[in-house]
């Protein structure tokens, strides 16, 4: 449970980051006086879309698969682009239009599976130590 934890705090700040560079480079509605004073708001940000990845997130994968089956897993990119837009219209003052949102989507499940990745590797590691 702990381990748990501390892998959704991590993604929690990676997906916040990731977000905060998204809305740098793609995002509308902030002028660059507020998104350098208003770290507050991508955290927020990025709890909404750490909880809608883990809660929405399978709901909408299972209703889309045989979609995501058709297309041999390409569907996924909306999936994934559709989780960022409803996270950024949750989040207070953020707006991205879909398309961005899209390759947003792209660019943190890279990170996100790169991350999951490497703290596998290193607990099985740990796990041989033992």
């Amino acid at each position: 449970m702990k381990k748990q934890f501390y892998l959704f705090i991590l993604r929690w700040m990676l997906n916040s980051f990731g977000l905060w560079v998204a809305v740098r480079i793609f995002g509308t509605g902030y002028s660059d006086a507020e998104l350098n004073s208003s770290t507050w708001v991508f955290l927020v940000a990025g709890l909404i879309f750490s909880i809608i990845n883990a809660i929405l997130r399978p709901i909408v994968i299972i209703l889309s698969l045989p979609a995501i089956l058709v297309t041999l897993g390409l569907f996924m990119i909306v999936v994934n682009g559709l989780m960022v837009y409803i996270s950024l219209k949750l989040a207070p003052g953020l707006h991205m239009t879909f398309m961005y949102s899209m390759i947003t989507g792209i660019v943190l499940s890279l990170v996100n599976y790169i991350v999951s990745g490497a703290l596998e590797l290193q607990y099985m590691r740990q796990r041989e130590r033992e």
